[in-house]
């Protein structure tokens, strides 16, 4: 740059320059240099270092620009919104006044957080979509306190599902502190998250007058009314109702050292309710107001205090579940989760569905649908989940393109 307008000072001629910003900016430069060529030689020389001297400050000025953090806004993906779906006239009316407290609404609670946010609002269609009264649906998202601000977040769900109900709550610092104390180390990373945890706490965050939830993954797809899990009875002694799988291994679940403490293993499992067995936390129906007046969550906790001391199992949330909850839960059929559609926790390779009736979906293990479509190597069952995505790739034409949606 600096020999272009040494050379243009001196009469010759240059090549055209770019037309950006600072190619405009030069040849403004260069047309106050046009005024000076009848100068002498030495002053043209030092007018055109002058200059050079202008550009450089207005590059490095520009440079500075272009590192500034992006606004908020564009902190997280952007949605296009839903269809909507409202209640029938079959639907029990719902009280003005009674608002997340009223008796006839049924209570999810899901986390959100900015990769898995894709996944949670394609959850949140599913069940809008399939539900009877999908009015009567009333969300509760929880928020890890690092994460990006709760605004936006309000703002994104608002955005595409304008009728919505949903509450956030965000993980106390205090809380998140003691939970990334308790966490120990796993086979996969996404499951050290503290917000991983957050299913230990909904009886604190959710208030009182809620009776019950059902906590969801957020890589979960229903195709079936939700409402029919909602009404699933829970027996007098248990706390939670989910899909139960007895044949699966359930040793596997727990170290050798756990097996072989004569403190632990099977002694652990004796009086329940029937012989443990395994079951997914990503789909459960919870009695909160049966959880508080247990203390379950310092019962968990104790758990993974103990993990700390010996190393008693290999996963994240899901053993301190089992040691307190397995032969105890109310048994709910196989099609409210047919999970591992995500794979095993290390390779995420493609499963099947399994064989029998399906109500919800379950991407449970580390092969996400929304990063292997983006990778444009798809499973089979990503297709299944491919229209329930609301995400606006940044290439787009508009932000208000509309959903694949909304043809239905």
């Amino acid at each position: 740059m600096l020999q272009q307008l040494i050379a243009f000072a001196n009469g010759e001629k240059i090549s055209l320059l770019p037309p950006s910003p600072a190619g405009r900016r030069a040849a403004s430069l260069f047309i106050y240099l046009a005024f000076a060529r009848k100068r002498k030689k030495k002053e043209r020389m030092v007018m055109a270092v002058v200059v050079f001297l202008l550009l450089f400050s207005f590059s490095v000025s520009s440079s500075a620009t272009t590192s500034v953090i992006p606004p908020e806004d564009e902190l997280l993906p952007r949605f296009a919104e839903a269809p909507q779906f409202r209640n029938g006239e079959s639907c029990p009316p719902l009280s003005e006044a009674g608002g997340m407290c009223d008796p006839g609404l049924v209570h999810i609670a899901m986390t959100l957080d900015s990769h898995y946010l894709r996944g949670s609002m394609a959850a949140v269609l599913s069940l809008l979509k399939h539900a009877s009264c999908p009015d009567s649906l009333f969300f509760h998202f929880v928020l890890a306190p690092s994460s990006t601000s709760a605004r936006l977040l309000r703002r994104r769900v608002a955005e595409s599902f304008p009728s919505l109900r949903f509450r956030l709550y965000l993980l106390r610092p205090d809380l998140h502190l003691s939970l990334r104390g308790l966490i120990s180390s796993s086979v996969r990373a996404a499951l050290d998250s503290p917000l991983n945890y957050a299913r230990n706490h909904l009886a604190d965050l959710l208030p009182p007058c809620v009776p019950r939830v059902i906590y969801l993954d957020s890589d979960v797809l229903a195709v079936d009314d939700v409402r029919r899990l909602w009404d699933t009875r829970l027996p007098a002694r248990a706390v939670i109702a989910a899909p139960e799988y007895c044949r699966a291994n359930f040793s596997r679940y727990f170290t050798p050292a756990f097996w072989s403490d004569p403190a632990l293993g099977h002694r652990v499992f004796e009086g329940r309710r029937r012989p443990p067995c395994y079951f997914n936390t990503g789909v459960m129906v919870i009695d909160l107001r049966r959880w508080r007046a247990g203390d379950y969550r310092k019962r968990i906790e104790s758990w993974m205090a103990l993990q700390k001391e010996k190393r008693i199992y290999e996963l994240g949330s899901l053993p301190p579940f089992l040691l307190v909850f397995a032969g105890e839960i109310e048994a709910v059929d196989h099609r409210w989760n047919q999970h591992g559609l995500g794979g095993d926790n290390v390779e995420g390779s493609c499963r099947p569905l399994h064989p029998g009736p399906v109500s919800l979906m379950h991407w449970s293990g580390k092969g996400k649908p929304w990063d292997r479509l983006d990778a444009g190597r798809p499973c089979p069952m990503d297709l299944l989940w491919a229209p329930y995505d609301l995400y606006v790739s940044p290439d787009s034409p508009s932000s208000s393109s509309p959903s694949p949606l909304n043809s239905w």
